[in-house]
């Protein structure tokens, strides 16, 4: 995968920590149809990749701190299982409005990379079944492609089965 990013030094946040970080990824734009009733799904038919290779950043309330989870867009979050990974006893979604003041993202774009503060994060299981994932590269339309090893590093993601089918 080649680093692409605009010439002019612009980028989401997401793609200015990966470019910082020397990680190498491929952004994919594509449009946004604002009526979509599932964002990850959208990108994976826009992009042409199986859903299974689509990943999506969720915001959850673990025991009063704010945890990112990032699972298959096929599929939904084990909240009980994020709880577990990360040695808590109880989840739920978070409130959207915290999610984007916390993260610096809009809902339907937030990114595990570049957030505005770092959130602990649990990368699902799943992506360690693939040479590449995609997820948002920080607003809606826009993925970074990269390999699942680098984005639990540059995240110090947990990796544990929080996805289900």
């Amino acid at each position: 995968m080649a680093k692409k990013q605009k010439k002019n030094g612009g980028g989401t946040p997401a793609t200015v920590a990966l470019t910082a970080a020397g990680t190498p990824f491929t952004v994919h734009a594509y449009e946004h149809d604002p009526a979509s009733p599932s964002y990850g799904e959208e990108a994976a038919e826009a992009l042409g990749v199986s859903p299974d290779r689509v990943f999506k950043t969720l915001v959850a309330d673990v025991d009063g701190e704010l945890t990112v989870a990032v699972v298959p867009v096929a599929g939904q979050l084990d909240l009980k299982a994020l709880a577990s990974a990360v040695g808590g006893k109880r989840a739920a979604m978070a409130d959207p409005a915290a999610a984007e003041r916390t993260t610096g993202y809009v809902r339907g774009g937030i990114s595990p990379l570049g957030q505005r503060k770092r959130l602990r994060t649990v990368l699902d299981a799943s992506a360690s079944d693939h040479a590449s994932i995609c997820i948002s590269a920080g607003r809606r339309g826009l993925e970074v492609e990269l390999s699942p090893a680098d984005l639990a590093a540059l995240t110090s993601a947990v990796v544990a089965p929080i996805g289900r089918a």
